[in-house]
């Protein structure tokens, strides 16, 4: 099992900038790719960002390239996710995730094998 718990989200202006966290624990880090989605009241859960366990290869939504960067300190068992330039639109509860395939930076919610409980971000217009 993996655990996940992130942090950092919370009401920013639009324009604004947040950085959420995500912190693992129970099995290697650097085992796994790591991807953030999000899910907006009424909404599915879409896909935001992905990283493989090196960092080496990235994938973004269409929505959030150039203002959104996912990271990973695999030291320290985390991974980032810096959202510059918040939209009101980006508002909903972010959730990191594992994949155990690491080499991939999966857009696939299923292709995940855990998930966190989620942060919420608000962003006000």
């Amino acid at each position: 099992q993996v655990q996940l718990v992130e942090s950092g989200g919370g009401l920013v202006q639009a324009g604004g900038s947040l950085r959420l966290s995500c912190a693992a624990s129970g099995r290697t880090f650097s085992n796994y790719a790591m991807g953030w989605f999000r899910q907006a009241p009424g909404k599915e859960r879409e896909f935001v960002a992905a990283i493989s366990w090196s960092g080496l290869n990235t994938r973004y939504a269409d929505s959030v390239k150039g203002r959104f960067t996912i990271s990973r300190d695999n030291a320290r068992n985390t991974v980032y996710l810096q959202m510059n330039t918040l939209k009101p639109e980006d508002t909903a509860v972010f959730y990191c995730a594992a994949d155990s395939q690491r080499y991939r930076s999966s857009g696939n919610p299923r292709d995940y094998d855990f998930w966190g409980q989620g942060t919420q971000v608000t962003v006000a217009s």
